[in-house]
């Protein structure tokens, strides 16, 4: 009797405690293999396709300086403009960073956030090239 009470008492115990485990185990693998837990809860890359994520770092003060900067009104034709970062209309005095090659706009400080961590327009995901930063010297010619 002393012996089934033991077993009734264990077994349930045990089973759970193998089921923790691999719980445990599946989470480390998870948050190691996709950059999960390991960077501070943000995931990199595994909610955008691949080829177009966020895997490299952000631009630099010097690159977000050669970026262009204009007013709000030089943003839009006569329309106001929202900022896709804080989702914020840019009013006609705002400063704003244009993103060359897709010509999206923001508000300054929002793109110049968002750009020193990602290398990506906010929008359409376009990778800002090293051409935009360092355009090729024209030929003297």
């Amino acid at each position: 009797m002393l012996v089934s009470v033991f077993l009734a008492l264990f077994l349930p115990c045990a089973g759970m405690s193998a089921v923790f485990l691999v719980y445990i185990c599946l989470l480390w693998y998870a948050a190691s293999t996709n950059g999960g837990a390991a960077n501070g809860g943000e995931l990199q890359s595994s909610s955008f396709p691949p080829g177009k994520g966020t895997q490299g770092k952000g631009l630099s003060p010097s690159d977000l300086d050669k970026l262009p900067k204009v007013t709000g009104k030089e943003l839009g034709m006569g329309s106001a403009e929202c900022c896709a970062v804080c989702l914020d209309e840019i009013a006609g005095d705002e400063p704003a960073r244009l993103i060359p090659g897709c010509n999206h706009g923001f508000h300054l400080q929002c793109a110049d956030t968002w750009l020193s961590k990602h290398s990506v327009c906010p929008v359409c995901r376009a990778k800002l090239s090293p051409e935009l930063f360092d355009p090729p010297e024209s030929n003297p010619c």
